[in-house]
């Protein structure tokens, strides 16, 4: 493990000794990358969980504007074991923990209504990543998933690479897995993000002004599960083509959005070619003037408004109460091994699976 970016003084206000600590014969450890324009991000190799990005407003002034904890114990010990971590071997859920992958049925963990949901209990959030940092702005985790772990086929071997662009305030999350087994990989960063700066209590999200996209959208049905239709946003509260904010159609009595809690859904997002870096989503918080684009070479973007938030705390007695985040989770649909056809999330021995993602920030005035 190597750190080449000290960690004191940082705008974050975390102590690296609060997240050394040795787990499972591995250590964890604090991590800043720095740009030139001044944005802060700082991690830990535990899930490779974002634990703050620091960016102004329009006033030049910085808060943490993604939901995180200040020691590597609550981070592990979080109320929300997602919170702001990588998630895999599958992002999201898959019915009944159970697919069929070339007539060998694979059963998963449990642990979401019927469903295993985000890699299972342990799955890469709750891995001690190995890490290097580079440089000032970019640190490289790298994970070895081993055959059958959580369910999974195949060993996998992982790297997810964080970088600041220096120009523009941005982090540029790339994915990269091979494996020496036919297996399924869907990987995404779960961010919760609040535009507004985190606080006690972190505000809602609810008057923040978003944007996606996509013209189709992956309705569920009662736990959570793709009903296998593609449908139109066009005259449903799932209409983001146009800026609508998050709270204006939240609590309408739509099927979709009482399956869900709120909005828990994959969009469909429009693609002129496969695996093209284009613009998913965007999202506005109109008092601090903050904003960030959403960027992913992936078809679907899951938007989640933090329904199941339940007030716990976070870092420096931030607290977190429902729909204080707003999550926008680049990935495959849901379900995808059980829905023939829902574009492949399938890997080969000899295939690369490769993915990037930008959350990029600026400000209105």
């Amino acid at each position: 493990m190597t750190n080449t970016t000290p960690t004191e003084s940082n705008l974050s206000r975390l102590d690296r000794r609060d997240f050394q600590k040795e787990i499972n014969n591995k250590m964890t450890d604090l991590f800043i990358l720095k740009n030139k324009k001044g944005m802060e991000v700082a991690v830990t190799n535990y899930g490779c969980a974002i634990l703050s990005i620091m960016v102004p407003d329009k006033n030049g002034q910085y808060a943490n504007v993604i939901l995180g904890h200040d020691s590597i114990d609550n981070v592990v010990n979080s109320p929300e074991p997602f919170l702001s971590t990588v998630i895999g071997r599958y992002g999201n859920r898959i019915a009944n923990g159970k697919f069929t992958l070339y007539g060998e049925e694979h059963s998963l963990a449990i642990n979401n209504g019927p469903n295993s949901l985000h890699g299972g209990p342990t799955g890469f959030h709750a891995r001690v990543w190995d890490a290097v940092q580079p440089s000032e702005d970019t640190v490289i985790f790298s994970y070895t998933s081993p055959d059958n772990e959580e369910g999974f086929p195949g060993t996998l071997e992982v790297d997810v690479t964080y970088r600041l662009e220096e120009e523009v305030n941005a982090l540029v999350i790339e994915y990269r897995a091979t494996t020496d087994k036919a297996t399924i990989v869907n990987l995404t960063n779960h961010g919760f993000f609040n535009l507004a700066g985190i606080a006690n209590p972190t505000p809602t999200v609810l008057n923040h002004i978003i944007t996606i996209n996509a013209d189709h959208y992956v309705p569920i049905n009662e736990v959570s599960i793709p009903t296998g239709e593609i449908l139109k946003v066009e005259g449903t509260p799932m209409d983001f083509r146009t800026p609508h904010t998050i709270g204006e159609r939240i609590e309408e009595k739509d099927q979709q959005l009482v399956n869900g809690s709120g909005y828990d859904h994959c969009y469909v997002l429009n693609k002129t070619e496969n695996g093209e870096l284009s613009l998913a989503a965007t999202y506005a918080d109109p008092e601090s003037g903050r904003t960030m684009e959403v960027y992913t070479t992936e078809l679907g973007v899951q938007l989640y408004t933090g329904n199941w938030l339940n007030g716990f705390s976070g870092a420096h007695g931030a607290t977190f109460p429902a729909r204080s985040a707003v999550c926008f989770e680049a990935q495959c649909f849901p379900d995808t091994p059980n829905k023939a056809h829902f574009p492949s999330a399938i890997l080969l021995p000899g295939d690369e699976y490769q993915q990037i993602t930008v959350y990029k920030f600026d400000v209105n005035e």
